[in-house]
């Protein structure tokens, strides 16, 4: 009622403008590849399932990793220095296990395997793009909006992505921060009621022990303004074998926690991690996915549907599509903003709302998040508003008049 079409394109059957609207950008969605015993890239024992055994056998240097794949000069400049300076190499075998051998551009490779150009500066390259030190209103507590906080309980990771916004401090030697150096943070929090919402993050929270989550989560549960907690990890994707059921367990801990995840490929969508996902959602802890947009790795419409298809199917929220911080030495994996625009824009309405995140760019600076989008809005005069469909109609809708209001 009250929407007038007045659509560009000659008359033609709806089916028949969906189907030309979508031959240029979508091909058959990629289904995520299972992971393959056969040729994982670490020798399979019967501790290779357990979460413990991964971290050990993590590659850390370049000669493990050239033992592995087959590098090239520019993946070994960058192995090389990672063992030197910036952010470290570390890569678990289940992880690697999901990487082409033989193929530098596998997007497991990409976000994984320091490459050279992390040496070059490009201009809007920050060292803390988000501000974030600028932000600490206590010891490794991160306040940049005024009902939630973000606290830093470990500079460790299973794998140190490449992409990293933290790399001027992950993996840098201190570890996990015992909760009684996090005591003056847990009490700004508590001295704050305003404050409801604690996103706990690193480096990668799930790799302390379930004791010490558990007393970290109980810690919070107990200051009655804490609403709800997230926890920020990538382990569902790099090291499924860590959600165990104790894990999910000690989870609980607090009675409002989410997991905040990093899929951003379906390769990544593998029956182990499917299964992490699904034992994280049985034990009534939602899962939502922030993926990252990289060149090379997903910034095609065809594969960012096919991930958030199958993230749905999974029962993982996909809730942000990130435009990557300009962290210093990331140039080579940045998008223009411009292009996440109009993936989007492919995106809407072909794929559900339900599987739809929304474009965000953090605001270097630490002043924000900030939904980004083609504008549908065309015109508007009166109670009229003209708006722009994913198929490039213009339709009219009618505000009410204002009598009745």
């Amino acid at each position: 009622m009250g929407a007038i079409v007045r659509s560009p394109y000659p008359a033609a059957p709806a089916a028949q403008l969906d189907r030309a609207a979508q031959r240029p950008l979508f091909c058959a969605p990629m289904a995520a590849p299972p992971l393959d015993v056969s040729s994982a890239t670490a020798p399979l024992t019967p501790l290779s399932g357990d979460w413990k055994w991964q971290l050990r056998h993590a590659i850390r240097d370049v000669d493990a990793l050239a033992a592995k794949l087959r590098l090239s000069p520019e993946e070994r400049a960058g192995a090389l220095r990672a063992q030197q300076q910036g952010l470290p190499l570390a890569i678990t075998p289940y992880y690697l296990g999901l990487a082409d051998p033989a193929d530098p551009r596998c997007p497991i490779r990409l976000q994984a395997v320091p490459r050279a150009a992390e040496g070059q500066t490009v201009a809007g390259d920050m060292r803390d793009p988000l501000g974030e030190e600028q932000h600490l209103v206590a010891p490794h507590l991160v306040q940049r909006y005024p009902d939630r906080v973000l606290l830093l309980a470990t500079d460790r990771c299973a794998v140190y992505c490449r992409y990293c916004t933290r790399s001027r401090m992950v993996g840098s030697g201190g570890g996990s921060t015992p909760l009684g150096q996090l005591q003056p943070a847990l009490d700004h929090i508590k001295s704050h009621p305003e404050i409801a919402d604690v996103i706990i993050s690193g480096g990668d929270p799930l790799v302390l022990s379930d004791g010490r989550l558990a007393e970290l989560l109980s810690a919070l549960a107990a200051i009655d303004s804490v609403l709800y907690v997230r926890i920020a990890s990538r382990t569902p994707v790099t090291l499924p074998q860590r959600i165990t059921p104790e894990l999910c367990r000690a989870l609980r801990s607090h009675p409002a926690p989410w997991l905040m995840t990093h899929f951003n490929h379906p390769r990544e969508l593998t029956p182990e991690s499917r299964a992490a996902c699904a034992r994280l959602a049985d034990h009534g802890i939602p899962v939502m996915n922030q993926c990252v947009l990289l060149r090379g790795v997903n910034d095609d419409a065809a594969t960012l549907e096919a991930l958030f298809r199958g993230l749905v199917r999974t029962r993982v929220r996909p809730y942000y599509l990130l435009q990557a911080d300009p962290v210093r030495g990331t140039g080579h994996l940045r998008t223009p903003l411009g292009q996440g625009i109009e993936l989007m824009a492919a995106l809407q309405g072909r794929v559900s709302g339900i599987a739809l995140p929304k474009l965000i760019v953090d605001t270097p600076g630490g002043r924000g998040k900030v939904p980004v989008g083609r504008d549908y809005i065309v015109a508007r005069e009166g109670l009229t508003t003209t708006l722009r469909t994913h198929r490039g109609e213009l339709v009219d809708y009618l505000d009410p008049p204002p009598e009745i209001r």
